[in-house]
């Protein structure tokens, strides 16, 4: 098959779930013998416009860009869909909602069969004003539409489809990546002033739906002596935010910002962690947290459904989204009671090895590509599998 991907900033992956799901699939479809182009924004790649690379087979192609905030997705994105609709590809595959707005026009130029991957309802992002907000949901609305095949990574998101577009989605969830290999003298660890088993992490980009600000003042309130607060992650879009939190780690030495990591050092970071903290309002299928379940560590997370269909009633520790009492008293629990959590953990870490794994994500994707262009109706495909709770 010949296969087109719109969306994606590019690849290698370096910030962003799109793109290491891209990179988790891609290079293993093209091992198939599957060719695969897809489109990224040179703003990503820091390649010229139409100028094009390799990723491990995979042709990245880097559309321009304006470098508007709120708007590059949606150009790129566009010219992207210009492209793939001069060249017959079988599938066109648009990956999140903003991108999806052009999903129409591959369909009424050719004779490709249109997908599109929802990670999430980024329409509800705090961080988009009206107008980038609109175009997503429009985006969102024409993906129920137009798109032959329609993909979630979560059932929630699964259900409101179904409950918003009488729209049956595809379940076809996120999997982790692999870490690098590690320091295990844990000296960049060292260098941050931290202990090894006596921190928690924070994964993911410094954006207000994942609400790092309510878990710095969550942390605040513990008065753990020795336990430290690490954020990894960079801005999008969001340096005044990133501003505000810095003013609400002031004056505590505890509370440590990182930056973006990659590599051996995000590998070391996360694996030193004593816990793994995710707060979010919003999320699709969060990587990050698979990722950190994937190498064992016990999590404390916000109750949101996504969370609760991963980590469920055993595999790790719930709190009340957005409630500043109900995270701190579960932070609290969760390092007054180690072994509990290191049972916690090993069930997710059982849990995640079994059920998310990139070959299997590979297989139901191209499973999806037959059939469509086996000419069954998008309405008769069933789930991939069911949901494991």
């Amino acid at each position: 098959m010949k296969i087109a991907v719109i969306g994606a900033k590019g690849l290698p992956p370096k910030q962003g779930g799109i793109e290491h799901y891209c990179a988790g699939v891609y290079p293993r479809m093209v091992a198939q013998g599957h060719q695969v182009d897809l489109f990224g924004r040179s703003s990503y790649t820091d390649l010229d416009a139409f100028e094009a690379h390799d990723f491990e087979g995979v042709r990245t192609i880097s559309m321009p860009s304006l470098g508007m905030r709120g708007m590059d997705a949606f150009v790129s994105s566009a010219i992207g869909a210009i492209m793939a609709s001069k060249t017959h590809y079988d599938i066109v595959h648009f990956h999140a909602l903003g991108p999806s707005l052009f999903s129409w026009l591959p369909k009424v130029a050719t004779r490709s069969k249109v997908v599109v991957t929802c990670q999430g309802l980024d329409w509800q992002r705090d961080k988009w004003g009206k107008l980038p907000s609109r175009l997503i949901r429009l985006g969102e609305q024409t993906a129920a539409k137009h798109a032959d095949g329609l993909v979630v990574v979560s059932d929630d998101l699964r259900q409101y489809f179904k409950k918003t577009y009488d729209r049956d989605a595809l379940y076809i969830p996120n999997a982790p990546g692999t870490y690098a290999a590690s320091d295990p003298s844990f000296s960049f660890g060292k260098s941050l002033g931290l202990e090894a088993g006596k921190y928690m992490v924070y994964l993911g980009r410094l954006v207000p739906e994942k609400c790092p600000d309510l878990l710095i003042q969550a942390f605040r309130k513990l008065q753990r002596t020795g336990w430290k607060l690490v954020l990894v992650g960079g801005t999008s879009d969001t340096n005044s935010f990133t501003s505000h939190l810095k003013d609400l780690a002031q004056g505590s030495p505890d509370v440590i910002f990182a930056g973006e990591l990659r590599g051996g050092r995000l590998a070391e970071i996360v694996r030193g962690a004593g816990l793994f903290t995710l707060p979010s309002n919003l999320e699709g299928l969060p990587l990050a947290m698979l990722e950190g379940m994937q190498e064992g560590l016990p999590v404390v997370a916000s109750n949101i459904a996504p969370h609760q269909q991963l980590i469920g009633d055993d595999r790790g520790l719930l709190f009340q989204a957005g409630d500043l009492e109900s995270c701190a008293a579960a932070l609290t629990w969760a390092i007054d009671h180690p072994r509990e959590m290191r049972v916690m953990g090993d069930r997710g870490q059982a849990h995640v090895k079994c059920h998310y794994t990139w070959d299997q994500i590979t297989r139901d994707n191209l499973a999806l590509y037959h059939s469509l262009l086996g000419g069954i109706s998008r309405t008769m495909v069933p789930a991939a599998r069911s949901f494991v709770q």
